[in-house]
């Protein structure tokens, strides 16, 4: 039978709507929908680069925690209510993923709190 364990990270929102950061299933690592708020703080930066690079932190403590790193992500999604956003995210984007070449997907779409400009969503292969 494999391993199914589920990752918190303590957000709020992970209880309140009854999620998981992040879902260990075998070798199989998904990471929810990632926006920027600091979870220790619960505080977000109004600026997208930083809530880029935040959205980043989050997916690598989730990552780290079920035994991975960005090298052992295989598919990315970015999220966006302001498809000018993307752009200015790249140069923090490609350093994590740059060497990896991720398939990767944006789409344009209304987030869950107006304070979100960006959220990441990853899935991972654990490496044996």
């Amino acid at each position: 039978m494999t391993e199914r364990r589920s990752i918190l990270s303590g957000s709020t929102f992970e209880e309140q709507i009854g999620y998981a950061r992040a879902v260990v299933d075998g070798d199989q690592v998904y990471v929810s929908g990632t926006t920027g708020f600091d979870y220790s703080t619960m505080t977000i930066s109004d600026d997208v680069v930083e809530q880029a690079e935040q959205c980043l932190r989050n997916i690598e403590a989730a990552l780290a925690e079920a035994k991975c790193t960005f090298a052992d992500v295989v598919r990315v999604r970015y999220l966006l209510p302001d498809r000018a956003d993307f752009e200015p995210c790249w140069p923090v984007l490609r350093r994590c993923f740059g060497e990896v070449r991720p398939a990767a997907t944006m789409l344009v779409c209304g987030l869950a709190d107006p304070r979100m400009r960006i959220e990441i969503e990853v899935d991972a292969r654990r490496r044996q």
